[in-house]
């Protein structure tokens, strides 16, 4: 997040976690540093810019302390001083010297026998990284490993405390060890990848997907194996599946799992992206993967490759260049225009992608947050202001569509689809829109041969759809259509692989179903709590309706902690566009009771157009002010729409203090747990929701009621 705080204390900040299993410290600990993150292969991997980082991350706690532990000592920092400088007892630290003195050994002689690679292994280094300490490939190891005999062995996780035999279906591997605790179940058995630990992006909703995959198998009469390393989901429970093993999801352990059990198949398209981006790899070890083949997953995935088949079929999409230096990017923003959405091949700061306005955007975010040469291009597309965002969850049957659902985006495109609010059925879509959609969703579903979960992301301005990607996976929706449409995608995915899926009869529900986001931005100090293309939320909640403002209403009364005695609301609204069109919803608040503290230019412009308002200065000006209101808890709830692109863009010589007094406004809010609204059609609908649906006449349904209505 930017502007957040690293430190980690007494406040909790993380949103998932791992569990690794070893017969040693060293081997778990490896294990786990390569679960939570899929770039990181090791402690001992270096990503410090400089000494000052070094020392900085090291003397305080952050995620990043564990290496700068592990590189300090690299460069002879003694275990003593590190444990006066950290408090970390001394039995862990030297487990991490243990592993650094290992690697330079290793470094040292790089002879690659028996002995020593099932001594690297038992310390947790995996094939990657040996690879990588002597200028092999991972699959150069694997073969040389597997052909000394250096395999891992199954075992049982002992939840008896060894008094007496468990026998669970509950397994891990390990180096340490000269027999198995199970038998290979054979070709009956399918593999299910699961999601991994939780994280901005990745959640329970694909684990949702991985759960009722694997329950789905015993209806084909086939056992379920299931590789996760997330303590805190369902699909980790043992009773979920006939076999879990408590692993990461990288190619290695998938390999020596699927080759241990003899596996009849794996099923990589329910777990989110992570388990999807091992496709090509399991293909070329030819593991049979179970629906889309791997290279339609790689024409989809591949930005070029899913250009050229969309120009083949005639379906619009942004204008989009990759380049490998700055001269070319600001070419193509010459010829297109601005704004436009920068997509980094290999990110730094750990910020994904950015919508910027100008040169000066563009050339500050490639040079704080990515890395532009030829082996990482960065991928330049025109973004479409005002556009709706809309999401096309389905599944098909070699090529054939056999259930779909059409959810939109309360708020116009330029909001992760993670973070957005989501109604079912589409509100503000045309039929004949829906109709296009449902036309390109068949072509590419036919182009691609697709067999199982895909999701497409379409923008849509004056009724032309535009594809932005394929996700040739289960989506982070999938949960909420299946429930709002009372039909169990991921089962219907599995009938999919096995050929036995039937054309599922569309009907129009009667109800509406309105998911919206949940954040944790009050837990992470100095974070800007504003939506933008990089996902933010850490969970959500759906609420059905007997239309969309009652749905709208309940969803966001889910996710907020209103105050509704309080009758007060402050608005800061950027931009002349911002304030013509929130003013219905003024009115409606002037309607309803309650008093508008508006910000100086707010409060003008609202004056104009006859709508009562109290004027409050800005954030930065001098009391009483803005954040004197947020702080006192004066307001039931905040609307600040910001409009620092167009300031920044213009040259406005306020520039600076319209993002500064935004952000504090923003800040103090989440701060003060007082919801904030920054983006305008989705305050405009709370508001029409609330003139509609007082609190107390909202209907209280069971979910079996409402599905009595589809």
């Amino acid at each position: 997040f930017d502007g957040a705080l690293l430190h980690i204390g007494s406040a909790m900040k993380s949103v998932g976690e791992v569990m690794a299993i070893g017969r040693s410290f060293e081997e778990a600990l490896e294990k786990a540093v390569r679960m939570s993150s899929d770039i990181v292969e090791s402690v001992t991997d270096n990503n410090f810019n400089n000494k000052k980082d070094l020392k900085k991350f090291l003397n305080i706690a952050t995620p990043k302390r564990i290496f700068a532990i592990a590189e300090n000592m690299k460069k002879g920092m003694s275990v003593e001083n590190i444990y006066n400088i950290t408090g970390i007892d001394p039995w862990f630290l030297y487990k991490v010297q243990n592993i650094i003195n290992i690697e330079k050994k290793f470094l040292k002689n790089k002879i690659l026998n028996r002995e020593t690679l099932l001594v690297l292994k038992q310390n947790g280094f995996s094939d990657k990284k040996i690879g990588s300490l002597c200028e092999k490939t991972e699959l150069e190891i694997r073969g040389l490993r597997i052909s000394l005999g250096v395999k891992p062995f199954v075992f049982n996780i002992d939840t008896l405390a060894g008094e007496v035999p468990a026998k669970t279906n509950y397994l891990y591997l390990t180096y340490h060890g000269a027999h198995h605790d199970v038998s290979a179940l054979g070709k009956n058995a399918i593999m299910v990848l699961g999601s991994g630990p939780y994280h901005i992006g990745s959640s329970v909703e694909f684990d949702w997907s991985c759960v009722h995959t694997a329950l789905a198998l015993s209806r084909h009469k086939k056992q379920s194996i299931i590789i996760n390393c997330n303590p805190e989901t369902v699909s980790t429970d043992y009773d979920m599946s006939d076999r879990l093993y408590f692993e990461n999801l990288s190619f290695e352990t998938v390999a020596d799992i699927f080759e241990f059990e003899n596996a009849g198949g794996l099923i990589i398209s329910v777990g989110g992206q992570r388990p999807n981006n091992l496709a090509k790899q399991l293909s070329i070890a030819d593991f049979n993967i179970l629906g889309t083949k791997a290279k339609d997953i790689d024409r989809a995935e591949d930005r070029n490759l899913f250009s050229a088949l969309l120009d083949k079929l005639g379906i619009l999409q942004p204008k989009w260049q990759s380049f490998t230096s700055m001269k070319e990017a600001k070419k193509f923003t010459e010829a297109e225009g601005f704004p436009v959405l920068v997509r980094p091949s290999y990110v730094l700061s750990g910020s994904a992608m950015r919508v910027c306005y100008n040169k000066k955007q563009l050339s500050d975010f490639i040079d704080k947050a990515a890395v532009m040469s030829p082996s990482h291009p960065v991928t330049i597309s025109k973004y479409i202001e005002n556009a709706k965002e809309i999401e096309f969850d389905a599944v098909a049957q070699k090529g054939e569509l056999i259930i779909y659902g059409i959810s939109e985006h309360v708020e116009n495109a330029g909001v992760h689809s993670g973070d957005a609010t989501i109604v079912y059925p589409t509100q503000r879509v045309h039929s004949s829109t829906e109709f296009q959609l449902r036309e390109i969703s068949k072509k590419i579903a036919k182009e691609l041969s697709i067999t199982g979960p895909f999701n497409i992301q379409f923008l849509v301005k004056d009724n032309r759809p535009f594809v932005i990607e394929v996700n040739l996976r289960a989506s982070r929706t999938f949960p909420f259509l299946s429930k709002a449409m009372d039909a169990n995608f991921p089962e219907i995915a599995v009938d999919s692989f096995f050929g036995k899926a039937r054309p599922h009869n569309f009907r129009y529900p009667k109800n509406v179903i309105v998911k919206s986001p949940q954040f944790s931005f009050s837990r992470l100090l100095g974070a800007d709590p504003v939506l933008r293309v990089e996902m933010s939320s850490t969970g959500e909640a759906a609420c059905f309706g007997r239309d969309y403002d009652e749905a709208l209403l309940k969803s966001i009364l889910s996710t907020n902690k209103f105050d509704f005695k309080n009758r007060n609301v402050l608005l800061s609204l950027g931009g002349e566009l911002n304030k013509a069109k929130f003013l219905e919803a003024a009115n409606i608040l002037l309607s309803l009771g309650y008093t508008i503290f508006a910000t100086d230019t707010t409060a003008q412009f609202l004056e104009k157009q006859n709508v009562k308002c109290t004027v409050v200065r800005k954030a930065y000006q001098e009391s009483p002010n803005a954040l004197d209101i947020i702080l006192g808890k004066k307001v039931s709830f905040v609307v600040n729409l910001s409009k620092v692109e167009t300031a920044v863009q213009n040259k406005n010589e306020e520039a600076g203090r319209i993002v500064t007094d935004g952000f504090r406004i923003r800040r103090a809010a989440v701060d003060c747990q007082i919801p904030l609204f920054t983006d305008l059609h989705l305050a405009r609908a709370f508001i029409k929701s609330l003139a509609r649906y007082p609190v107390g006449n909202l209907e209280i349904k069971s979910y079996r009621e409402y599905l009595e209505n589809i």
